[in-house]
């Protein structure tokens, strides 16, 4: 009798590190938030970007995280549905404890509001928590409203206000 083909089971969401490979799918989610780029291969990869990708990629205490729908139980296929960028940060503060600075946060245009972002921030705060971090952080532009009552909702206080210098 013959064997019977090995089923694949189809993970529905697997949050990993970005590889060098998701980087057109990351700079497509980065390019324009409120329209879906479905060819982000068509995107153009330059060496600026694939120096700060190495950079992030080899620096320990730096992450680009990707969310990626569809995977199979090997690990293989799977398109990317959101990502963001995690910095563990030493400090002296919370008894010399890390903290994640969580930046750049993304899901695709056409798939917000069904809880892909919930899915990708408790992840995030679970793999910090895990670390050692004491703490997660993040900043929102202030014009961004529903992002904020989006990281109240997720147990996040507002508690400074930031600011920034152009060089």
């Amino acid at each position: 009798m013959p064997a019977a083909p090995e089923s694949v089971h189809v993970t529905a969401l697997v949050l990993r590190p970005a590889t060098r490979a998701d980087l057109p799918t990351v700079l497509a989610l980065f390019a324009d938030e409120e329209r879906v780029v479905d060819h982000p291969a068509a995107l153009v990869v330059d060496e600026s970007y694939e120096q700060a990708f190495a950079a992030i990629d080899a620096d320990p205490r730096n992450e680009i995280l990707v969310l990626v729908e569809g995977v199979d139980d090997q690990g293989d296929g799977g398109r990317g549905v959101g990502c963001l960028q995690v910095t563990y940060i030493p400090g002296l503060g919370k008894g010399g404890a890390e903290r994640a600075l969580i930046e750049a946060v993304r899901i695709r245009a056409d798939r917000r509001g069904g809880g892909l972002g919930r899915i990708l921030m408790e992840r995030t705060i679970k793999r910090a928590r895990t670390r050692g971090c004491a703490l997660v952080q993040l900043t929102s532009n202030k014009r961004r409203e529903d992002a904020h009552r989006f990281y109240v909702g997720l147990g996040f206080a507002r508690s400074h206000d930031g600011f920034k210098l152009a060089l």
